[in-house]
């Protein structure tokens, strides 16, 4: 068994509780989020950090993840256009996940798994080339400028994203903030990233969330990125 002197220090920045639950989130965090948990990702469970049997959770379908997936929207429509994927959400934020909780459950779909916690420890356990999709909307800004290296589109990130995409992986990246737009193109390049779109139209099968209609009514403009995989 791996040494827990072993296990990494990360610093996390983020907020992982919010306003207090409505007592129907409590349940869907009580009743559903063990059934939907991907196992074998926190060090507790997997220690020794062995690569996840996606196969046998999905049934060899492809597998898409989303980071960040805030109240669950695009993850839930997501799953429920295309039932041949399985669709891994991340998302530290508890209330976040309660909400998204109950849309999964009014939704009944059965190719959603969740991680509640740290996109990097995924990181740690996805195999290889894994991924052929992945969805990054409206993540935290962090908008002082010290405070840029905590965003995702940094090394730390994008450099395990890259390992766990297949050649030809589509990363998807939407934002309001022109100075994210600005470190996304500069970063995830040399990750391994090729840029295939950038437009102020978003994807066909895209749904508003409901951080882009705040960002709307504020005035700001979203940005709609695409890259693919290099290889």
């Amino acid at each position: 068994m791996t040494d827990p002197a072993l296990r990494p220090h990360r610093n996390f920045y983020g907020r992982t509780h919010g306003k207090t639950l409505r007592r129907s989130q409590k349940t869907y965090l009580t009743e559903d989020l063990e059934v939907l948990r991907l196992p074998g990702v926190t060090f507790d469970e997997n220690p020794d950090r062995h690569p996840l049997d996606l196969a046998a959770r999905f049934g060899g379908r492809l597998v898409w993840l989303e980071i960040g997936f805030g109240g669950g929207e695009h993850l839930v429509h997501m799953a429920g256009l295309h039932p041949e994927v399985g669709l891994i959400g991340c998302e530290p934020f508890v209330n976040g996940i309660a909400m998204a909780l109950g849309k999964l459950r009014a939704a009944e779909g059965g190719n959603v798994a969740i991680h509640p916690g740290d996109v990097r420890d995924l990181f740690d356990v996805l195999p290889d080339a894994a991924l052929s999709k992945v969805f990054l909307n409206y993540p935290d800004p962090w908008p002082k400028a010290r405070h840029h290296r905590r965003r995702f589109v940094t090394p730390e990130y994008l450099l395990p994203l890259a390992r766990a995409c297949a050649p030809g992986a589509e990363l998807r990246v939407a934002t309001d903030i022109p100075d994210y737009v600005r470190q996304t193109l500069e970063e995830v390049p040399p990750a391994g990233f090729d840029l295939i779109r950038h437009s102020g139209e978003p994807w066909a099968d895209w749904i508003s969330t409901r951080y882009e209609q705040k960002a709307l009514r504020e005035g700001r403009v979203p940005d709609y990125l695409t890259f693919r995989r290099c290889g």
